[in-house]
């Protein structure tokens, strides 16, 4: 491909599929920051629950 073979039209698209990525991303980052202040001290525990559930899954205990 040659130099500046893309069109503006493309070059728009691209930019603007970038900046819903991003605006998603922030939402998301965002409501698990929420997420994880609503648990506060409870978050240690939910890791250790979850590392539990997947060993029980992977020995087929589950």
């Amino acid at each position: 491909m040659a130099r500046g073979k893309l069109d503006v039209d493309t070059l728009l698209k691209i930019l603007l599929v970038l900046i819903v990525v991003w605006i998603a991303l922030e939402v998301v980052g965002e409501v698990l920051g929420l997420f994880a202040w609503l648990l506060g001290p409870l978050q240690p525990l939910l890791g250790v629950v979850l590392i539990i559930l997947i060993v029980l899954y992977l020995t087929g205990r589950l």
